[in-house]
């Protein structure tokens, strides 16, 4: 990143999803001007992930009362609330002295990932050979035992459902003896469902959700973990090549270019697209950018997504690229067609990776706001509409049905996971924590407005995009021969990628995971 300030800003894309947590409880005024909430620190775990990394522990979980871990709160000092405020009215003159960290451009992707060739794999192999119980000790005490971690959470909230607390407690004490964040796939899966549960039991989901999104990792750790993730995963990558190499084509010949993009965040997605604007024959169009996003806590809720867009100017002029950004940051079926600066005569693509999930439906709020956001992109009249999306069943309302298909969601997350990047490894520590932990927690524990990860199927996607009024497009048959040599060539052989209709599908081990696709009006 060409960023020296990002060492000390928080993540951005917890605080604005923690934000929706807490105006869907309190009014806006309240978010933004009253006293802020106790800083909760439920987890000592979570602690993991700070300015530098941790020395691991290799014990399991305690299995105390797990009431003990419901009420586990700090207030701030007032010398603290103090800093908290002046940094609070100053934050967009905050620069930082530290040196740049990065060795390379870790967006470009000019390199390519490392195959997974270390002798860890070997080793697990040999100590998943040694579970079970040893031959010609059927009657010894210290034999290992062997224990169904999935199953046993799926009787714990069967037990929720029925209202029977003590087996809930009981299953619970069992499971807290083997799961762990540093162990294997299912111990870490185990550990972070663990906690929902817990905060579910408590009553107090949307609290902790919101007290550990907040400010518990800096922008510079996200992005390293980030980086990290897409070396050992293809996913979002692979999703950038097919909708980058898709939007160049379309702009071939043309002057100037508007993407407007739905959940820009960092703008991850855009330095390798400005740098291949910039090799065009003929020199770059213009491009313009619009930037949308939630607001952010404070006083200032559009600061991150102009932070971002000073960024990819930044690019721009690194690149010869001539550059407009229009930054918003507001609820997404709030804004008017007006807001987003459209010129009828210029090529306009709208683009959304993955962020649509995050938008209430049907089942929360009369009139969806999901596929009101869709009505805005269809009067928009785009040229190209670019959606990609987490291909998930864990939206049901009734929490049972909800959890199974969570569980097997995220063990397929967790398991991708464990046979692709080193079990030590700090940034797929802090990944597994503020991603999937930060998911597992709001799916888990969280109702109602408060319940922010609601995905759908591609096939859900199908049917909204469609009455929306759009109609879909084939895909470049050589940006997906581009994607499925990378995925063979660079990454572990169980990802798989797919097409279905039109649409670019996206796996491991036979479970789609990730869907892209192409639309135009109707």
């Amino acid at each position: 990143m060409e960023e020296d300030d990002l060492q000390e800003r928080p993540c951005m894309y917890n605080e604005c999803l923690a934000l929706q947590v807490e105006a869907a409880e309190k009014s806006l005024y309240n978010v933004l001007v009253n006293k802020q909430p106790e800083e909760q620190q439920p987890f000592d775990t979570y602690q993991y992930c700070s300015e530098s990394p941790p020395e691991y522990s290799s014990g399991t979980t305690s299995s105390d009362d797990s009431s003990s871990l419901y009420h586990n709160s700090r207030k701030r000092s007032p010398v603290q609330e103090e800093e908290r405020e002046a940094k609070l009215a100053t934050i967009s003159e905050i620069e930082s002295d530290q040196p740049e960290t990065y060795h390379e451009d870790l967006l470009l992707y000019d390199h390519e990932p490392q195959p997974f060739t270390s002798t860890e794999l070997s080793k697990r192999t040999n100590e998943s050979s040694k579970r079970g119980r040893p031959r010609g000790k059927k009657n010894t005490n210290n034999q290992e035992i062997v224990v169904d971690l999935r199953d046993l959470l799926t009787q714990c909230v069967q037990a929720m459902t029925n209202n029977n607390s003590g087996s809930v407690y009981e299953v619970l004490r069992k499971i807290k003896q083997h799961c762990t964040p540093n162990g294997d796939g299912t111990e870490r899966l185990a550990y972070y469902f663990v906690k929902a549960i817990e905060a579910r039991l408590a009553g107090n989901g949307a609290e902790v959700y919101r007290a550990y999104n907040l400010k518990k990792m800096s922008a510079v750790q996200i992005l390293q973990a980030y980086h990290a993730y897409m070396m050992a995963c293809p996913f979002h990558r692979m999703s950038n090549i097919l909708a980058n190499g898709s939007i160049e084509k379309l702009s071939r010949g043309k002057d100037k270019l508007h993407i407007i993009d739905f959940g820009i965040l960092y703008g991850f997605q855009w330095p390798c697209f400005i740098k291949k604007l910039s090799m065009r024959p003929g020199g770059p169009p213009v491009l313009q950018i619009t930037g949308i996003d939630f607001p952010q806590p404070g006083f200032r809720p559009a600061e991150r997504v102009e932070e971002t867009g000073r960024r990819l100017l930044k690019y721009c002029k690194r690149f010869g690229v001539t550059f407009e950004f229009n930054g918003i940051a507001k609820k997404w079926e709030e804004i008017r067609i007006e807001d987003l600066k459209l010129d009828r005569n210029v090529l306009t693509v709208v683009n959304s990776v993955n962020r649509l999930r995050n938008i209430l439906d049907e089942t929360v709020v009369e009139g969806s706001p999901r596929d009101a956001v869709l009505g805005l992109i269809r009067e928009i009249n785009p040229d190209l509409f670019v959606l990609g999306i987490l291909n998930g069943t864990h939206n049901a309302p009734f929490l049972l049905n909800r959890f199974r298909e969570a569980l097997f969601h995220f063990s397929t997350l967790f398991d991708m996971f464990d046979n692709t990047a080193d079990r030590e490894s700090y940034h797929r520590l802090c990944y597994e924590q503020e991603v999937y932990g930060r998911e597992v927690m709001n799916v888990v524990a969280c109702e109602g407005t408060t319940r922010v990860e609601r995905p759908e199927t591609y096939k859900q996607w199908q049917s909204r995009n469609i009455r929306a009024g759009f109609r879909p497009v084939a895909l470049l048959k050589d940006k997906v021969e581009e994607v499925k040599g990378k995925v063979r060539l660079n990454y572990h052989k169980d990802f798989l990628v797919d097409e279905d209709g039109k649409w670019m599908l996206q796996g491991w081990k036979g479970r789609v995971l990730y869907a892209c696709s192409l639309w135009k009006p109707a």
